[in-house]
């Protein structure tokens, strides 16, 4: 594989010279690069998970077909034909290769373009090569890289970010705990530490706590008179005793947001910097308002034009990171979470190098910071993915232990000689702050169902489509309430809004929305969202399904459902597709292909044909990607997976775009899931139907149009 930057293998500037005996022989290198890959294969049918000699037999592979693929394309001496049937037997092998990746994420990440192409992978491509009788002349060692005089970063500094440094002009360092000027002397100093530390987690057996002693809470009611779960309560029990550093490893579902922000507050961890995926980062700051009410949240969107420089807590996504990676370091930070930790697994991507330099440059500004990393999925492809979340929790450097997990590994009195060193040193990492709960392990303190709203942010043009659509709208049913209105009172005035004449105005809408085969009206609407939302929604599953397990995404529209397909196809992760056009043979193979096979991690599930009428508790995670319009049509589609045979608490993530109607259909349906509620235990009221969410949806939408014209206030 190309290191980012640099032409591949096999590109005629740069790529390894090989000379073969008696002329071309391609069909010897076409012989041993099918072996090897037939070998990958059968490795990984026969152990299920990639070995580090498969992993490097894979990189091997994909190598020598990059290069073999291009020097077939540039070979002039050959004939068309027989190019052509060459470069076809090279892309049998090719598809060979991606659907032998597909069964293992860490042989996905070895096709990415920042991957690092290993020397044993090197050494073992001109090994194949020499086995199929070519002479292969020795590559060049690679450049030394030379750190750059000046890093190359754009330095975006927003406005209110320097209104905020003018306004505190002589803020001085944290000294408040004295750092130790050198490390203290450890008979272990000697010693290489990393890797026993990494073993000591791979020979840990099945009844290792994977928790650290966490105390009991004084209180579970948080700021603002919510209440907390037991589990979520002594987690922030520990940050107010003065513990500073947790990779908080909780399974989805069970509150990881709501913990880190009231660990915040217990150590009083501001200006707090939280980097996340982009799905989330709206989610933050609504569990912001929340959780931390008395705090002003922002977010930034792309340069930071709009955010807000005095506040608590500053919101950022992986995506941004590197434009302000310059002024965050600057602005004197008590306090860093990362979301999803695992996504800087990989150390030498640039994502994980300003986490680990904003990380470093917080510890340096403050002696105890508090450092938290949450993931459901701390480890996804390998053990090393352990390395960069200490580092940036601040308990080893890129070659050792450091600080107070050095002085706890001294304490133990053992070395990597001892046979007691390794449970004690997995001991010594998990006391740091490893803190993992599953929801089976803490069923009593969750709802056996519940529903997790996600709010994102529909950006680019998508999302101005639909806004402007949505505003259309409403103008447009604001025009008619004026020509009624106008109609009705021969122009005589009426103060304030007419409700009765929205109703009638919204009942007009809804007619000729019903009617209509096009057009922006709210049916359209919902079902341009839903597309603007599929890769987000996608996207979320597939966090889900490699840090819980299985998972059922329901979509509303098939292209909706085509598009999340797509995404899923796209990160490697196998799905069932559940859909009303299937014959029930092809329905029920694809059941029970999700239900059996434990490689099929997503069922991708009409709303409507997959809604009743099967049994999907193998998963207690749930994506609603598109909303109904009835309560009655999401309780049945939740109790696909919530229903006799479940033993795990089951949450439907209900993938919500703000700032847009679907907000607040989100209301109107939970308004009228109530009102069922109520219906069924006896109650006179009249149980909701989906017209009546369309047309209060409607009706919601031109009473805030019309609320907002100074003429009817």
């Amino acid at each position: 594989m190309a290191r980012r930057g640099q032409p591949p293998a096999g590109a005629r500037r740069g790529a390894p010279r090989d000379r073969r005996r008696g002329g071309d022989r391609p069909e010897d290198v076409l012989s041993a690069l099918a072996r090897t890959v037939r070998e990958v294969e059968t490795a990984l049918k026969r152990g299920g998970r990639a070995t580090p000699a498969t992993r490097t037999k894979f990189q091997a592979a994909a190598l020598l077909l990059r290069e073999e693929r291009a020097r077939v394309r540039a070979d002039e001496s050959t004939g068309e034909r027989q190019r052509t049937e060459r470069l076809k037997r090279l892309d049998e092998i090719a598809k060979t290769l991606a659907m032998t990746a597909v069964r293992d994420q860490a042989l996905l990440a070895l096709l990415a373009e920042d991957a690092v192409v290993s020397d044993e992978a090197r050494s073992l491509r001109g090994e194949v090569l020499r086995r199929a009788g070519i002479v292969t002349e020795p590559e060049p060692a690679p450049a030394p890289v030379e750190a750059p005089a000046a890093p190359a970063k754009p330095r975006v500094v927003p406005q209110s970010v320097v209104s905020r440094q003018l306004a505190n002009p002589f803020l001085a360092p944290d000294f408040s705990a004295a750092r130790p000027s050198a490390p203290r002397p450890s008979p272990l100093a000697g010693w290489e530490l990393l890797g026993p530390l990494l073993r000591s987690f791979e020979r840990a057996g099945g009844g290792a706590s994977a928790c650290m002693t966490l105390p009991a809470p004084s209180s579970r009611t948080a700021p603002g008179g919510r209440e907390l779960m037991p589990h979520q309560a002594r987690l922030v029990a520990a940050a107010a005793a003065g513990h500073r550093t947790f990779l908080l490893a909780d399974e989805p579902g069970l509150g990881k947001t709501a913990q880190a922000l009231l660990a915040a507050e217990a150590a009083d961890a501001y200006p707090l910097l939280v980097v996340v995926p982009n799905v989330v980062k709206t989610n933050w700051v609504r569990e912001a308002g929340l959780w931390s009410p008395h705090r002003a949240a922002t977010v930034i969107h792309g340069n930071g034009d709009t955010i807000d420089g005095f506040a608590d807590i500053v919101v950022v996504n992986y995506e941004v990171l590197d434009r302000h990676v310059g002024w965050l370091g600057d602005f004197r930070f008590r306090g860093m979470v990362v979301d999803e930790a695992h996504f800087i697994k990989n150390k030498s991507s640039q994502r994980s190098q300003h986490v680990l330099e904003l990380s470093q440059r917080i510890r340096e500004f403050t002696a105890r910071p508090l450092l938290m990393a949450l993931t459901g999925t701390p480890l996804i492809n390998d053990i090393e993915d352990f390395l960069a979340i200490w580092q940036f929790l601040g308990w080893i450097d890129a070659t050792k232990p450091l600080g107070d997990l050095m002085d706890a590994l001294t304490a133990t009195g053992l070395t990597p000689a001892d046979p007691g060193f390794y449970p004690a040193a997995r001991s010594s990492v998990v006391d740091r702050g490893i803190v993992r709960r599953r929801k089976v392990d803490v069923a009593a303190d969750i709802p056996a169902r519940r529903i997790a709203d996600l709010p994102v942010e529909l950006d680019g043009a998508a999302g101005r489509s639909i806004r402007a659509a949505e505003r259309e709208l409403a103008r447009r049913m604001v025009a008619r309430y004026e020509t009624a209105l106008a109609n009705r009172r021969s122009g005589a005035l009426v103060e304030g809004v007419d409700h009765d004449l929205v109703r009638q105005v919204a009942r007009w809408e809804q007619k000729d929305a019903a009617e209509a085969k096009s057009g922006d009206n709210v049916f359209g609407m919902m079902r341009r969202i839903g597309q603007a939302k599929a890769h987000l929604a996608a996207d979320y599953a597939a966090q889900l399904a490699r840090s819980a397990g299985k998972v059922v995404f329901f979509a509303k529209h098939v292209d909706v459902m085509d598009a999340a397909e797509e995404t899923f196809t796209a990160q490697g992760v196998r799905f069932s597709s559940i859909r009303g056009d299937q014959t029930s043979a092809v329905r029920q193979r694809n059941i029970d292909a999700f239900v059996n096979d434990p490689e099929v991690a997503v069922a991708v599930c009409s709303l409507t044909a997959a809604g009743v009428g099967i049994n999907l508790q193998v998963a207690s995670n749930i994506v609603l990607a598109e909303l109904s319009w009835t309560a009655a049509e999401q309780t049945q589609a939740i109790d696909r997976s919530h229903r006799i045979g479940q033993d795990q608490p089951v949450t439907a993530w209900r993938i919500i775009a703000a700032q847009t109607i679907d907000a607040r259909i989100a209301e109107l349906i939970d308004s009228k899931a109530g009102l069922a509620a109520q219906a069924l235990d006896g109650s006179d009221e009249e149980v909701g139907s989906s017209a009546d969410v369309q047309h209060a949806a409607l009706v919601a939408l031109l009473t805030e149009a019309l609320s907002s014209d100074p003429a009817y206030a």
